[in-house]
């Protein structure tokens, strides 16, 4: 990401925290509970310290990998070779939202969990310790990254998690028609508008009730923030909620009204 992009967003993340909202803006039961539930949610779980033991151990590797890109590119670095730290240091999600997606899936209970990047399967080991009966199902199009994440779950001690390896435009629809529903997908390997809006399109041919769809970096650039509010638009969608680095999507039929939540975490 160029100094300017930096800034840029830095600006907007400014402008988010100074506006966004909390519980007291909130009337919709459903989101009430989100955020008392899960947002506000602080408590620490044992599981937390063991993946964060592990993000620990990846950023000192001295260790490199030969990368396969299929999607919008690395945010740091050129060419083939990138360092196994660098790759956690900058494609892995923050601790807190790993977290949350750990809180959250205890929260909403969904047993067929779908990931669009594993990188180094730190978001997937959160998923996956969230519900040890859950499945979740986790594309790289990457297998030399593929192949590290799957030493990552198995330090872990991880054995509800099953990879896919190829192009997410191959993949996906293979493997949703599979599943006896589609209660979860996390989009994050492919931050550019017409990607995304086509995993959603996919997504939506699967959706129920209790579906949530989360995308990654939905302010990353214009035409991310462009995606996102078409994915709003969408008649299907009745509720998203806005946390800035993420936005979650919901296809609930309880809601009287398609209602848009921008939330402070």
């Amino acid at each position: 990401m160029s100094l300017a992009q930096q800034i840029t967003v830095a600006r907007k993340y400014l402008r988010y925290y100074l506006t966004a909202g909390n519980r007291h803006d909130v009337h919709s039961p459903f989101v009430f509970s989100l955020i008392e539930d899960v947002l506000r949610d602080k408590q620490e779980r044992p599981e937390f310290g063991e993946i964060e033991l592990l993000r620990k151990q990846l950023l000192a590797s001295e260790g490199t990998i030969q990368v396969t890109d299929l999607g919008a590119g690395s945010l740091v670095s050129k060419g083939n070779e990138r360092k196994i730290a660098d790759i956690t240091r900058y494609a892995a999600k923050q601790p807190k939202f790993g977290q949350l997606f750990y809180r959250l899936i205890q929260h909403l209970q969904p047993k067929n969990i779908v990931e669009l990047g594993t990188s180094m399967g730190l978001s997937s080991a959160y998923m996956a310790k969230g519900d040890p009966n859950a499945t979740v199902y986790t594309i790289e199009g990457c297998p030399n990254i593929a192949a590290q994440a799957k030493k990552n779950f198995d330090s872990l001690h991880i054995n509800n998690i099953q990879q896919r390896i190829g192009n997410f435009d191959t993949v996906l629809p293979e493997l949703l028609p599979q599943l006896s529903s589609l209660d979860w997908m996390y989009i994050d390997g492919n931050h550019r508008k017409e990607p995304t809006w086509n995993y959603f399109l996919e997504a939506l041919k699967y959706v129920h009730e209790d579906t949530v769809l989360i995308f990654d970096d939905i302010h990353w650039t214009p035409d991310m923030e462009e995606v996102w509010h078409r994915i709003q638009d969408n008649e299907q969608v009745t509720c998203t909620i806005d946390l800035f680095f993420i936005g979650l999507v919901f296809f609930r039929k309880d809601l009287k009204s398609k209602q848009h939540f921008i939330l402070k975490y």
